[in-house]
């Protein structure tokens, strides 16, 4: 499947399972203070450090850094402004990689991948 398609579902599956986990820790119940909670972990700069404490952690199966490593490769049309380059490729690799799981019926991996993510983004103070 093209690269640009798996990163467009990995980031709606991303970001449904970091709104599903804000609410599920409660404490927050305005839309906007949610919204600005979720930005912190969905913006490039945090995936950027996920993924790179994922692969410095182990936690990827060569097939998993694999996929990565392609869809880093791979050369964006456009990069947002206010988005560093580098951090961009590597965020959209990481939801490339949610999207992989997603469409082979790895739902549960691609949880674990997100929660993962979502833990090393708090760690890191994201």
């Amino acid at each position: 499947m093209n690269l640009t398609t798996l990163a467009f579902l990995g980031d709606a599956f991303y970001e449904l399972s970091v709104r599903r986990r804000l609410a599920e820790r409660g404490g927050i119940y305005a839309a906007d203070k949610l919204h600005l909670e979720a930005v912190r972990y969905v913006r490039a700069s945090s995936q950027a450090k996920a993924v790179r404490a994922l692969a410095g952690q182990g936690a990827l199966t060569d097939e998993e850094a694999d996929v990565v490593r392609r869809a880093r490769n791979r050369k964006p049309k456009s990069v947002p402004k206010n988005a560093d380059p580098v951090d961009y490729k590597l965020a959209t690799a990481f939801e490339a990689l949610l999207g992989y799981h997603y469409l082979a019926g790895r739902v549960e991996r691609a949880e674990e991948l997100a929660g993962l993510a979502i833990g090393a983004i708090d760690k890191a103070g994201g």
